[in-house]
């Protein structure tokens, strides 16, 4: 999970997109077009949108000598920023943008939008480095118009040295003990600050049952008297400090090469999120768009994400690649894909997502 990323505004972003017009069947979904796999690549240009850090930034110039195609680089913050440029023009148009790197429930809202191009395998033959787990994502089985870049879960990020007993479920983090009252912090992104209370309470983190929703209100309005703050982004760095001694955390963000701090699973169980490549149904550069991703799906290239940013990437090839002393000082990047898959995948929830919005901003001015 690269920064904050609230999910609440897809179905708000995704109901002024007209699904006519956009090559769609009845239900949405968009046929494939035909493409070359002979295209001379070197007639086509790209333009990717991406979190900035989450490439190498010699991407482009790389991609260039090597496959010949012009590679412009914007960045986004958040999925919604991406949203709005994507459906701004109506079924994609006028974006711009031919490859776009989104998190998986918001591929999956895209494409029931009839807004992506289905991936065409031939074209990518590096979807052989994926792991097989790979291929078993619940937002889009057989990576049909969407191919996993980075892939992690959530959990427990804590001081050894600063709690009495290591953390096991998610009570400790909403309802620690006395010791570590005020030590603590939670995220407010709106599907992970739900997380913890909807595990704990035995639910589905994909729930849109008003009152399970509002059981998890309850619990997380208790839960926020004893927190040292919300913290989506700066977590590690209280840790690290000594500000704080346990937070909840996606586990590519704990610092866990600081031999004080571990991360853990609570024993309710937790989600497994993933960041996706897609390319645009309005794209007019789809086999260099594709190129594009067979590029990185070479190990050389995608095992920069485990390296530089400490995200597993769900490509086995790249992870064999990865320096042993970095797996060794970080064990989030030793997780199994089997371990992950048994995270709860979270999907789109549709119109659904603006409970998860509503849920955020009434824990966030309850007391």
């Amino acid at each position: 999970m690269r920064g904050m990323r609230t999910v609440g505004a897809i179905a708000a972003v995704l109901a002024l997109v007209p699904l006519t017009g956009c090559g769609g069947d009845d239900n949405g979904s968009s046929g494939p077009d035909t493409l070359d796999a002979k295209a001379d690549l070197t007639k086509q240009s790209l333009t990717v949108s991406i979190w900035d850090g989450y490439s190498p930034e010699d991407l482009p110039e790389r991609v260039e000598k090597d496959l010949g195609v012009p590679v412009k680089i914007a960045h986004h913050a958040t999925n919604e920023e991406i949203m709005a440029k994507l459906t701004g023009g109506g079924a994609g148009g006028g974006s711009g943008i031919d490859v776009a790197f989104v998190s998986g429930q918001y591929a999956q809202a895209l494409n029931e939008a009839g807004l992506l191009e289905p991936i065409h395998a031939d074209l990518v033959p590096n979807l052989k480095n994926l792991y097989p787990e790979a291929r078993q994502l619940a937002y889009d089985k057989g990576n049909t118009f969407s191919v996993p870049y980075t892939w992690g879960t959530t959990g427990l990020c804590y001081r050894t040295d600063l709690v009495k007993q290591p953390p096991t479920s998610w009570n400790d983090l909403l309802k620690p003990p006395a010791e570590l009252k005020k030590k603590v912090t939670m995220m407010t992104t709106e599907r992970w600050l739900a997380l913890p209370a909807l595990k704990v309470l035995g639910h589905s983190v994909n729930t849109t049952s008003d009152e399970e929703l509002a059981d998890a209100r309850t619990l997380l309005l208790d839960a926020k008297k004893n927190l040292l703050a919300y913290d989506d982004t700066t977590f590690g760095d209280r840790l690290t400090k000594g500000e704080s001694a346990l937070a909840e955390a996606w586990d590519g963000w704990c610092p866990t090469s600081d031999p004080k701090i571990r991360f853990t699973v609570p024993k309710e169980g937790s989600d497994l999120w993933v960041d996706t490549m897609v390319v645009l149904k309005s794209s007019e550069n789809k086999e260099a768009a594709h190129a594009l991703i067979n590029y990185i799906l070479d190990p050389e290239i995608h095992s920069w994400a485990a390296e530089n940013i400490l995200y597993k990437v769900p490509n086995k090839a790249a992870m064999e690649q990865v320096d042993p002393k970095l797996l060794r000082a970080n064990a989030p990047l030793r997780t199994t894909p089997a371990d992950l898959l048994k995270g709860e995948s979270i999907v789109d929830v549709g119109e659904a997502a603006t409970k998860y919005t509503r849920l955020s901003t009434e824990v966030a001015a309850g007391s």
